[in-house]
């Protein structure tokens, strides 16, 4: 088995340089899942293009949240569940919806429940839902827009959450405390 290189921004394909100097400006650090995406340019920069278009996205931060953590739960991600709980933690989000997500449990409003059903069933169904949960969604007060968000959110968690396994990615430091 193949170990993956942590790159830093010395030892980083020329192509990821700016982006791994950008992160560290960003971070104070480079993430372990930047490091390792740094070995295929094209990865790391469109994970990152696709973060801050979800970050952009109609969601709030604690929608986010659900997004990610439900994919990140759903895929078993050692690495982007204790990542996101701090990030959500950075967002001011609430510790009961970080830890139902993370103890999958019931969201905190029916609203939320029904962001993380959907998502779920985004994630199961490989975007093939029922028209039933689509009412659902609808019916909550969300529309065709963040139903198109979630995919979004998706296409990003696919490749950390992916890249994770395959890589085995150590969690950082500052993560570490969320273990799951």
């Amino acid at each position: 088995m193949a170990d993956f290189t942590l790159h830093t921004v010395e030892s980083a394909p020329e192509k990821s340089k700016p982006i791994l100097e950008q992160s560290l400006k960003t971070n104070g650090m480079i993430p372990n899942l930047h490091a390792v995406m740094a070995e295929a340019p094209g990865l790391l920069e469109g994970y990152q293009v696709l973060h801050k278009l979800f970050m952009d996205s109609s969601f709030d931060a604690e929608e986010l949240t659900v997004v990610w953590q439900t994919i990140n739960v759903e895929h078993n991600c050692t690495y982007c569940v204790p990542a996101h709980t701090a990030i959500a933690n950075s967002m001011k989000v609430s510790s009961e919806l970080t830890e139902a997500l993370r103890n999958k449990t019931a969201m905190p409003s029916d609203k939320l429940q029904v962001l993380h059903d959907t998502t779920l069933a985004m994630v199961r169904g490989r975007g093939v839902i029922s028209d039933d949960v689509i009412e659902k969604f609808f019916a909550a007060g969300y529309g065709q827009r963040q139903l198109l968000e979630i995919i979004l959110g998706l296409s990003q968690k696919v490749m950390s959450n992916y890249t994770n396994h395959i890589a085995k990615t150590p969690v950082d430091a500052p993560f570490k405390k969320f273990a799951w």
